[in-house]
């Protein structure tokens, strides 16, 4: 199911701005999530336009489970995960109860690290409020 308006109020131009400040015309969607729901917050014009984000979304909504379950580890928290396909890349963060993943034509580990750092701040906040 997606909502018409999931995103709480602001969120979704915060986050628009940041992954298009951070990744440019690279920038391909955002999507924002929640365990249940899911709204597209933006696509670019020359993407196919009724593709269907259920089974992608189902996919990304299994980090709020890796996410719990790396709380701890060796390494520290979870922090983002990033995915390589063949046409282009994935970077999803998940903070409390709510996530995000951006889709991308081309990404460096900086690019990767910037992003995801604006995502979880503006994430991060809107758990703490």
């Amino acid at each position: 199911m997606v909502a018409a308006e999931l995103a709480p109020d602001g969120l979704a131009s915060q986050i628009a701005s940041a992954c298009r400040t951070a990744a440019g015309d690279d920038l391909r969607s955002i999507t924002y999530f929640t365990r249940d729901d899911f709204e597209q917050l933006y696509l670019r014009s020359d993407l196919q336009q009724d593709a269907d984000l259920g089974a992608f979304v189902k996919h990304e909504t299994l980090g709020f489970g890796a996410a719990d379950d790396y709380l701890g580890s060796e390494l520290g928290d979870y922090k983002f995960t990033v995915r390589r396909f063949d046409n282009g890349f994935v970077t999803r963060v998940i903070r409390g109860d709510h996530g995000v993943f951006v889709t991308l034509d081309s990404l460096t580990i900086n690019r990767s690290e910037e992003i995801a750092t604006a995502l979880e701040e503006i994430l991060s906040a809107q758990v703490q409020s």
